[in-house]
């Protein structure tokens, strides 16, 4: 693959990416992208997200039944994602890490990556939902 151009609208796009860690959506980039170029196009944002993960600078995350959401932090780690609230939260320090390797020791086989998401409710919903049963409970 040639390598494309560094063009100022990608180099927005790129810059939002990483400058965030909401793990944004297209159009929410767009909306950003805005601010700096107010005419650019949905279109232009779209095409420079798929280039930018397709040369490796960001990662596309693709959850069942969402759109796709974009990460600009490229360092090894997981992604948990509440059903409630619908953030998505990097994990750092989870043990999996480590499964390459343990994959190609136990198997041969050679492992280029793996994906794990994990789901379900994260501690600002848990902690929410707590705090309207005890106020609840206290009327």
């Amino acid at each position: 693959m040639a390598a494309s151009r560094m063009t100022r609208q990608k180099a927005l796009v790129l810059e939002i990416v990483q400058g965030t860690t909401v793990h944004p959506t297209a159009d929410w980039v767009y909306q950003e992208a805005r601010r700096s170029i107010p005419d650019i196009s949905l279109g232009t944002v779209y095409r420079n997200l798929n280039a930018l993960a397709a040369q490796g600078m960001i990662r596309e995350m693709n959850y069942a039944g969402d759109c796709s959401r974009y990460d600009g932090n490229m360092a090894d780690h997981y992604h948990f994602v509440c059903v409630h609230c619908h953030q998505v939260y990097d994990l750092f320090e989870v043990p999996l890490l480590t499964v390459d390797q343990q994959v190609f020791v136990t198997s041969g086989h050679e492992v280029y990556g793996h994906r794990v998401e994990f789901c379900g409710k994260c501690a600002q919903c848990s902690a929410s939902e707590k705090q309207e049963v005890a106020s609840c409970v206290e009327n």
